[in-house]
């Protein structure tokens, strides 16, 4: 399951604010905001759907634990456009 820092990572690379995940994964933003600072224990269920939103975007989570990061995806829609592909 993705974790609070790998979610502030995403939106980083995204440049997305924390609204625009919100609004795309059906979240409130203060719920998002909790989440992001673990102040809650997320349902899997909101977890899958912010991850499933991300990947959309052209994200991929990698590693686990103090291993676990992000990047763009090699083959997605986003990777493609910074490379003018």
């Amino acid at each position: 399951m993705i974790t609070a820092p790998q979610i502030r990572a995403a939106r980083g690379l995204l440049k997305w604010t924390q609204a625009t995940l919100a609004a795309r994964s059906g979240l409130s933003i203060v719920t998002l905001n909790m989440i992001e600072s673990e102040t809650v224990q997320p349902r899997k269920a909101t977890l899958a759907a912010i991850q499933a939103v991300l990947e959309g975007a052209g994200v991929e989570f990698i590693g686990s634990g103090g291993d676990a990061g992000v990047k763009f995806r090699s083959n997605g829609p986003l990777s493609q456009s910074l490379s003018g592909t």
